[in-house]
């Protein structure tokens, strides 16, 4: 319990009326209260493409025990998210491919900000798991595979999807691109895409390794072959003047138990520099 000597708060200077020492005491004691009160709790919004969901889920759901801070993620195709996190006021990190990071700094459309190297994942082919796993190590394999596959499910090159976009021209080399067209879907990310071939509703799957392998270790079939291989580099990227909750999540990302978070869902991290 509060108590206050106000002869001795005030030294020799006498309390003159009892509604003045009230009236003081009462102010005195907001302030006590107001200054006991924990900082509010603030909300971090992220814009990151699909290849990262499933680790930074996690990583996101341990900076919020942690910290009392929420955490709003938005997961879209590698172009789709960088475009709308540009144009939300309220976002405060990006995590996308590195191209389109440096493309927009070289742009001006994302300016005083820092960008870090989160780590890379390959193009790969998914199947239902459990079912015989075509051999795609060779242009000519992965050709017949996709012919013979019924269902075929791709994420949306109309909606910047990296995956997407480079399937178009590996059917475009491979001289299939019309009987393959024939019977794809086109999905709106990569999660969408696996999730068709989870689901039974795809035969074959194309898709980034790290999100076939966050669906279904058992779906995944194998990367492209080497003549059609896509690595792509994902980085984060925030302004420089950001909050110091933004400041922890960055930390909680790029530190040790976070790029162990996305390695083991086939988001690899960069070599170490020496």
């Amino acid at each position: 319990m509060l108590s206050w000597d106000l002869n001795q708060l005030w030294g020799d200077a006498p309390v003159k009326t009892p509604m003045f020492a009230g009236f003081w005491l009462v102010s005195a004691l907001t302030a006590s209260i107001a200054s006991a009160q924990p900082a509010k709790a603030e909300n971090v919004k992220v814009y990151a493409a699909a290849v990262a969901k499933t680790p930074l889920t996690a990583i996101a759901a341990d900076y919020e025990k942690m910290t009392g801070n929420t955490v709003t993620l938005v997961f879209d195709t590698a172009g789709a998210t960088e475009q709308r996190f540009r144009a939300d006021p309220d976002a405060a990190l990006l995590i996308t491919t590195v191209p389109l990071i440096r493309n927009a700094e070289s742009s001006g459309a994302l300016k005083d900000g820092t960008s870090t190297l989160l780590g890379s994942t390959v193009a790969g082919v998914a199947v239902p798991p459990k079912s015989v796993k075509p051999d795609v190590s060779s242009p000519e394999k992965l050709k017949a595979a996709l012919l013979a596959a019924k269902r075929i499910a791709v994420s949306d090159p109309a909606r910047g999807a990296t995956v997407g976009t480079h399937f178009m021209k590996v059917i475009e080399a491979l001289g299939v691109k019309d009987e393959v067209l024939r019977k794809t879907t086109f999905a709106t990310d990569g999660i969408e895409t696996v999730h068709l071939v989870l689901d039974g509703k795809a035969d074959i799957g194309v898709s980034q390794s790290s999100e076939i392998l966050q669906g279904s270790p058992d779906a995944f079939a194998g990367p492209f072959p080497k003549e059609f291989a896509l690595a792509t580099d994902f980085s984060l990227w925030h302004r420089n003047a950001m909050s110091p909750a933004v400041k922890d999540l960055v930390a909680a990302l790029t530190g040790p138990s976070g790029r162990g978070k996305l390695a083991a869902e086939g988001v690899m991290p960069p070599p170490v520099s020496r």
